[in-house]
């Protein structure tokens, strides 16, 4: 029965407000610097959505930068990595395949990185990836902003996990299992406790399930605990701590209970998108 509540979990999520966090700023685009040579770049959400949360790593002669986001937003990040360092952007990492977080992948590989992500996310990349941005180029709303440019797939996959240390900076890129995508990954930084979750943890009503495994993610937001996290950099939303962890995995958890007592009890499709009734949901995604 895990399908029909994968599928009753998609068509309830709804948007609404982020009220997880004290002072979010849906507003704005912010860059912070997390600890040293660990910047954040936090995007605007509201009321143009205009990509993904993004992060960099200052190495001793390089910079990872911590997903792509759009084409369109390359440049800007570019300019505000530049006005922390002057070296080199060799490699970026793909937290998963969707376009708000890899399809500005070739403007870096333009510049001179190589692009790396998860060996399950290759035939995401493959199929589905390239796919929607082949739709993007000839989109009305997107169209100048892709028009002209190659898909930019993953040029280097890892397996379980990739290091990157020169001494100073600690990186660790990591499979933990089916969450968001089958192929998502995360960046785990030991030495400062900071995880860039890509959008197997957001804050706020931005989960989108159609590639999901809600059991998977359950067990996958319960390994990214057991890392001792004390800073989370989110995929989407406001920076926050390792209780941001606690809340996504609530989520499903209770969300999963609900549609499981629904299912149990014989009612359809519709009506047990009518009696889901979950205050917590209710609080957190302003529903």
């Amino acid at each position: 029965m895990t399908r029909p509540i994968e599928i009753l979990i998609a068509m309830f999520l709804l948007l609404g407000s982020q009220p997880l966090v004290a002072f979010a700023q849906p507003n704005q685009t912010k860059v912070l610097e997390l600890a040293k040579g660990v910047f954040f770049r936090k995007a605007q959400t509201q009321p143009t959505f205009t990509g993904c949360n993004q992060g960099w790593v200052v190495f001793q002669d390089f910079v990872l930068v911590i997903d792509a986001n759009f084409p369109g937003q390359v440049k800007e990040v570019v300019e505000a990595i530049r006005k922390t360092t002057d070296k080199p952007i060799r490699f970026v990492f793909d937290t998963h395949y969707h376009g708000d977080h890899a399809d500005g992948n070739i403007k870096y590989v333009e510049l001179g990185a190589t692009v790396l992500a998860h060996e399950r996310s290759q035939p995401l990349f493959q199929t589905k990836g390239l796919s929607a941005f082949e739709k993007a180029t000839s989109s009305s709303d997107r169209a100048k902003e892709y028009g002209g440019l190659k898909y930019g797939i993953p040029s280097m996959f890892f397996t379980h996990k990739l290091i990157f240390d020169d001494g100073e900076q600690r990186v660790e890129l990591i499979f933990l299992g089916h969450a968001h995508t089958s192929g998502d990954a995360v960046a785990w930084m030991p030495k400062h406790g900071i995880l860039f979750t890509g959008d197997a943890c957001v804050n706020g009503p931005f989960n989108y399930t159609g590639d999901s495994n809600t059991e998977s993610w359950i067990q996958v937001l319960s390994a990214m605990k057991d890392l001792g996290v004390k800073q989370v950099a989110p995929g989407h939303g406001e920076l926050s701590d390792s209780s941001l962890i606690d809340q996504q995995q609530r989520y499903f958890v209770e969300l999963r209970q609900e549609i499981r007592k629904g299912l149990d009890a014989g009612q359809s499709i519709d009506q047990v998108k009518q009696s889901i009734d979950i205050p917590f949901y209710k609080d957190w995604a302003g529903v």
